[in-house]
C-alpha cells in the first residue's frame, strides 16, 4: 500500500463514523482495541472533529462510557478555533448552531451582528433561521459566514442526513459570499493538528469515513489521507469525487494494525 511506504509517526483520526456511529450507543468493532493499540505503541495520535452537537467535555464524557482511554488535549474540535477567531476579530455573531453547544458562545456579544455561524443546527436549520442568517449577509456586504466544518452529509441511526456544508452553501449562493471553514476540510485546521504532535506532515496519516473533508482536506496539507469503509462510508466513495484515497481499508482496526507493523522492531534486549 502506497500510503505506508514512508514511516508513519503520527495519527490523525475523525470521531463519528470511525470510532462510533451517530446516534448509537457503542464503539464500531475494534475501534477501541485500535485506539489502545496506537497508545501501546507509543504512537502519537490527535482526533480531529467537526463535532457541533456537543460540547467539548459531553464528547469527551461520550467517549469514556464507549471505553475509549483518551484524554481532552487530545481532542481537536473546530468550536475553540472559532472562538478565538471571534474574539479576535471582535465579531458580533449571529449563531445558528445546536442548543447544546449555544452555551459554548455565551460570552460572545451578539448584538447587532455582523457575521453567522453555522453549526451542525439539526431542526434549527428552520426556513425562519436560515433567512435571518441570510438578512445579516445581505444586508452587510462586510458581514462573514463563518461554518464549523463543510461536511455534505453524515450517517444518522443508519440513515444519511444533511451536514452544514449544505446550508453554508445556500448562504454563500444566496449572499455571494465565501464561507470561512473553521475545522474540516480546512488546510490550517489539519496542520494545527500535526503542530500539535510536534510533527512534520509528511510523518502523519489522516483516517477518516469522509472523502472529501477528512481524505481530501488532509490530502491538501500534504498528509496522507485513508478513507475506512465505516460511518458515511459508501461503495464507490473512493471514486465518486477527484479526490483519491491514498489507501481504503475495512476500518480503524485494519489501518492501525498495517500502520504497528509497518514499524521498525526493536532489536532483542534493546531499551525503549
Amino acid at each position: 500500500m502506497s500510503w505506508l511506504r514512508k514511516p508513519i509517526k503520527g495519527v490523525l483520526m475523525d470521531i463519528t463514523g470511525v470510532l462510533y456511529e451517530s446516534g448509537q450507543k457503542k464503539p464500531i468493532q475494534g475501534s477501541v482495541e485500535a485506539v489502545k493499540m496506537l497508545r501501546d505503541a507509543k504512537i502519537p495520535f490527535r482526533f480531529v472533529t467537526n463535532e457541533t452537537t456537543r460540547a467539548e467535555l459531553e464528547l469527551l464524557e461520550l467517549l469514556h462510557r464507549l471505553g475509549f482511554e483518551i484524554a481532552e488535549n487530545e481532542i481537536l474540535s473546530c468550536v475553540p478555533a472559532a472562538l478565538r477567531l471571534i474574539e479576535e476579530m471582535e465579531y458580533r455573531p449571529y449563531l445558528l448552531v445546536h442548543p447544546n453547544i449555544l452555551p459554548e458562545f455565551e460570552n460572545c456579544n451578539t448584538t447587532k451582528p455582523n457575521c453567522v455561524v453555522l453549526g451542525d443546527a439539526g431542526e434549527n436549520f428552520s426556513y425562519e433561521n436560515l433567512n435571518s442568517a441570510f438578512e445579516v449577509l445581505v444586508d452587510n456586504p462586510d458581514a462573514v459566514l463563518i461554518t464549523l466544518g463543510k461536511g455534505k452529509y453524515y450517517r444518522e441511526q443508519g440513515e444519511l442526513v444533511l451536514d452544514v456544508g449544505a446550508y453554508a452553501a445556500a448562504l454563500e449562493y444566496a449572499c455571494d459570499r465565501r464561507a470561512i471553514v473553521i475545522g474540516k476540510p480546512g488546510e490550517k485546521f489539519f496542520k494545527m493538528a500535526v503542530n500539535d504532535l510536534k510533527l512534520r506532515t509528511e510523518e502523519v496519516v489522516m483516517i477518516g469515513d469522509d472523502v472529501v473533508c477528512d481524505v481530501g482536506g488532509a490530502m491538501s496539507a500534504g498528509i496522507r489521507g485513508v478513507l475506512v469503509k465505516t460511518g458515511k462510508f459508501r461503495p464507490g466513495d473512493d471514486g465518486r469525487t477527484d479526490v483519491r484515497p491514498d489507501g481504503v481499508v475495512a476500518n480503524l482496526l485494519e489501518a492501525v494494525q498495517r500502520i504497528v507493523a509497518q514499524r521498525p522492531q526493536s532489536p532483542p534486549g534493546a531499551v525503549l
